[in-house]
């Protein structure tokens, strides 16, 4: 197949770029760097655009028997009005550009981007796919990104939308900020601890992904999280447990809530997201469990 993928040289994108070449597919890598920074293979092409942006770019979309669209600014930071927008127009005006180049009648699969925040501060409820959305900023991101990548159904594509959960793996995402303070004896729960964490193995959200590629009958919202998902509280205590550091000192909710603002009070709401579209569509899972996937990932 030959696939283009937005944002394809973040931490998400490189590990789906090396599983596709590695898979003898044509993939074209769109990035914000003037270099690419991913190795040369002989079937990778790498394109420097913003995507946020018209240009031509867009020229390579008809080209494609699949998208994957991975662009958005990360959320890890502190949320002032123009990073908002910032992390509003990178997913939402990038989907829409995306969608626009895509000819009338598009014979392609289209695999977006989305998050487990769609569901909002959902407390002990179950989320599966076909709960609704919640009410807060991330919440609202969500919809509209989901949304604008709906559109190239009206073009003829089968159109997949991911739910993330938070990603762990080896070499970046949301562990290599984490794993800080718990090597230096200062990790622990957030808050209450009492939230629910969506979690997914890096492995197991490169699987899924490839499944869906060629599973020609799904299309719709899928969550991409493990199938047994913790609450924070255990999610640090097994952190801790596989950096062989403690895991004893909270980080009281009113801190984060001065520290950090809005983004603090998102980090204190939590969602118990279940995969109940891939399972029930034949994805088996690498990591179901956060302990062995902890144990891989950190080599403990």
């Amino acid at each position: 197949m030959k696939i283009l993928i937005t944002g394809g040289t973040g931490f998400v994108g490189a590990a789906v770029s090396r599983r596709l070449l590695e898979q003898g597919h044509e993939v074209t890598v769109l990035g914000s760097s003037r270099h690419c920074r991913l190795a040369p293979h002989p079937q990778l092409a790498y394109v420097a655009a913003d995507t946020t942006r018209p240009g031509d770019w867009q020229r390579r979309v008809a080209e494609q028997d699949a998208l994957i669209n991975l662009t958005g600014r990360s959320v890890f930071n502190l949320w002032t009005e123009s990073y908002k927008k910032a992390i509003y127009d990178s997913r939402i005006l990038t989907t829409r550009n995306l969608v626009d180049a895509l000819p009338a009648t598009a014979e392609t699969v289209l695999l977006s981007t989305s998050a487990a925040g769609y569901y909002g501060d959902g407390g002990d409820d179950e989320k599966t796919e076909t709960s609704g959305p919640g009410q807060d900023f991330l919440a609202q991101v969500c919809l509209d990104w989901e949304t604008e990548a709906g559109k190239a159904a009206n073009k003829g594509a089968r159109v997949v939308l991911m739910r993330f959960g938070v990603v762990l793996g080896k070499g970046g995402g949301a562990l290599a900020t984490m794993k800080t303070p718990f090597q230096l004896g200062l990790g622990g729960p957030i808050g209450s601890g009492q939230q629910w964490f969506p979690w997914i193995h890096l492995d197991d959200l490169v699987g899924a992904m490839c499944f869906l590629l060629t599973a020609e009958e799904c299309r719709g919202p899928f969550n991409f999280t493990a199938p047994q998902p913790v609450r924070q509280k255990d999610f640090a205590r097994q952190l801790g447990a596989a950096l062989h550091r403690p895991a004893l000192l909270p980080t009281p909710a009113f801190v984060m809530k001065l520290v950090l603002g809005e983004f603090g009070r998102s980090l204190l709401q939590g969602q118990k997201v279940i995969p109940r579209a891939l399972t029930e569509n034949g994805y088996l899972f690498t990591y179901p469990e956060l302990q062995p996937a902890l144990r891989e990932i950190v080599g403990g």
